[in-house]
């Protein structure tokens, strides 16, 4: 039987963000994909700003139009890391609670999965706020000329750099997907998981990870120590082995 695992990269990140899977699982008896999401990569921005359904469903009309994703005889795996891993999610609530089954998702893997909102998320909108007001007081006339030095340490001040980098309708999509708590979906997910969380992780911390684990039922955690948010590159050798034992199973 053949087997499929789409990965979905990361905020800002890209097709190329799983390199080392790759090169981990290139001796087994699976085939990698890895599309580039709207917005990111070679793939254009969306028309208007997105929230996590729409990459979801954006997925799955990818998948339906994918001949390798749509044989009768093949099973697929789904990974997500970050921003992935959130999209990911919603597609295994939507296989879990709909009578449509437009997606077959035969196993799941978290990588550092985005979702779980915290408090300081409630202060990340706040940042995006001054970031916008902050633009605003610098296109005043008169105030123009500290435009350079004032974008970098207002941006550095909220820590919001991707916001600053993105286009108006890529910075509305991160507030729409920032928005977003899925704990309330998780128990409801009932294909097999894996989640994989470097100890160290500062952008989804790692109490998100057992969070998972602890809400889908049947779950496997594996933390790693000295790993931050780059679990999927930087312990690729690790997850490949879990993978490759699944294809065994």
């Amino acid at each position: 039987m053949k087997t499929v695992l789409l990965c979905l990269h990361g905020w800002g990140g890209s097709k190329e963000s799983f390199t080392e899977l790759r090169e981990a699982l290139n001796d087994d008896a699976i085939e990698i994909l890895s599309p580039d999401l709207p917005g990111f990569g070679e793939e254009p921005e969306p028309t208007r700003p997105w929230n996590t359904d729409d990459y979801a469903d954006w997925v799955e009309r990818w998948i339906q139009n994918n001949e390798q994703l749509t044989m009768d005889n093949g099973q697929l795996f789904l990974l997500g890391h970050s921003h992935g891993g959130r999209i990911a999610l919603k597609l295994a609530h939507k296989q879990a609670t709909s009578n449509e089954k437009r997606v077959t998702i035969e196993r799941l893997f978290l990588c550092a999965a985005a979702g779980i909102r915290h408090p300081r998320h409630f202060k990340r909108m706040i940042g995006l706020t001054l970031a916008k007001s902050g633009k605003f007081f610098l296109s005043i006339p008169g105030m123009r000329t500290l435009q350079p030095i004032g974008k970098k340490l207002l941006y550095k001040l909220v820590r919001v750099h991707d916001y600053e980098k993105a286009s108006p309708v890529m910075q509305q999509t991160m507030i729409e997907i920032s928005r977003e708590d899925l704990r309330s979906i998780l128990a409801s997910i009932d294909v097999p998981t894996d989640i994989f969380w470097g100890e160290n992780d500062g952008m989804t911390p790692v109490i998100d990870g057992r969070l998972m684990h602890q809400k889908i039922k049947g779950s496997t955690l594996y933390v790693y120590p000295e790993t931050r948010h780059r679990v999927h590159r930087d312990r690729a050798t690790e997850i490949a082995a879990v993978i490759r034992s699944t294809l065994r199973s």
